[in-house]
C-alpha cells in the first residue's frame, strides 16, 4: 500500500539513536526527504545519513530554545518546508533511584531532556505548520508513562505528560492552523536499542515479558513502522490524538508465572 510519504520533508529528532535511526530509514524507504537530527552523536548521525544517500544532518540541543528554532530554520532553508516531525529524542536515566532518593537536579534534568525538549520541538514544528497550512506530528512517549516505572519517576512523569496532556492539547490546537493537521503519539515498551542493550540481558527479558502476552521485546523497526503509519495521511488520515502502545500487549500486571 502506498503511504503517500514520497517527497514529504521529515525531521526525525534523535536520529542518531536506535529508534530515531530506524525512523529515518523507514521514512527514507517510503521516498521521504529526511533530516537526521542529533545532539551528541554526530558520527552516528552522519553514518545514518550516508546510508540514506546523503540526507541532511543537523545538530541541536533540543533543550535550548534557539537551537531548536535553528534546526527548523536550517531544514526549511534546505528543503523549502517541513511536512512531518517525528519527535523521537529523549533520555532515559539508567540509575535506579526511588523518589525519596531522587535529587531535584536529576528530576529537572530528566523533565527538561524529555518533556521540555518535546515541547520546544513541537512548538517549532507548529510554527512551520502555521506557515504552510499542513503537517503531521508524531510524539514518542513510553510505557513508563502508562504504567509508571519504579526507580524512574522522573522519566515516567515526563513521558506521561508528553503522551497525555501535551498530545491531547496539540491535536486540538493544530487544526486552528491546519484543518487536516494531526498529532499522535507512540509509546514504546521494552525495545532493543543502544540505550537499553546493556540492561536487557536474558534474565531481565524473562522478567519484563511476564507482563506481556507476546513474550519478546520490540525491535527499533517495530517502533519506527508505527510512527510511519501515524505520519501517513493515506494510512491514518482520520486518526488524531491517539496513543499507540508498541509493547507486545503489555499490561501493568504479571501474566505469566
Amino acid at each position: 500500500m502506498d503511504t503517500g510519504l514520497a517527497g514529504k520533508r521529515v525531521i526525525v529528532t534523535g536520529a542518531s539513536g536506535g529508534i530515531g535511526s530506524a525512523c529515518a530509514r523507514a521514512f527514507a524507504a517510503e521516498g521521504a526527504h529526511v533530516v537526521v537530527h542529533y545532539h551528541r552523536g554526530r558520527e552516528r548521525a552522519e553514518a545514518v545519513a550516508a546510508e540514506l544517500g546523503g540526507a541532511l544532518v543537523i545538530g541541536a540541543d533540543l533543550t535550548v530554545e534557539a537551537e531548536v528554532d535553528s534546526l527548523f530554520e536550517q531544514a526549511r532553508a534546505e528543503l523549502g518546508a517541513v511536512d512531518i516531525c517525528a519527535a523521537v529524542a529523549g533520555v532515559w536515566p539508567s540509575a535506579d533511584e526511588p523518589a525519596w532518593e531522587l535529587s531535584l537536579e536529576r528530576w529537572e534534568a530528566t523533565l527538561r531532556a524529555n518533556l521540555t525538549a518535546t515541547f520546544l520541538t513541537s512548538r517549532a514544528f507548529l510554527r512551520e505548520v502555521q506557515r504552510t497550512g499542513h503537517g503531521n506530528l508524531v510524539l514518542v512517549g513510553s510505557t513508563a508513562g502508562r504504567f509508571g516505572e519504579a526507580g524512574h519517576a522522573d522519566y515516567a512523569a515526563a513521558k506521561a505528560a508528553i503522551q497525555g496532556g501535551l498530545l491531547l492539547s496539540l491535536k486540538n490546537e493544530i487544526v486552528r492552523i491546519a484543518p487536516l493537521g494531526r498529532v499522535n503519539a507512540v509509546a514504546p515498551g521494552w525495545t532493543i536499542s543502544p540505550m537499553t542493550r546493556d540492561t536487557l540481558d536474558p534474565e531481565i527479558v524473562e522478567r519484563v515479558t511476564r507482563t506481556m502476552p507476546l513474550r519478546k521485546v520490540a525491535t527499533t523497526d517495530d517502533i519506527a513502522r508505527a510512527i510511519v503509519v501515524l505520519a501517513s495521511d493515506e494510512l491514518s488520515g482520520h486518526i488524531s490524538g491517539e496513543l499507540v502502545t508498541v509493547a507486545g500487549g503489555m499490561e501493568g500486571r504479571t501474566l505469566h508465572g
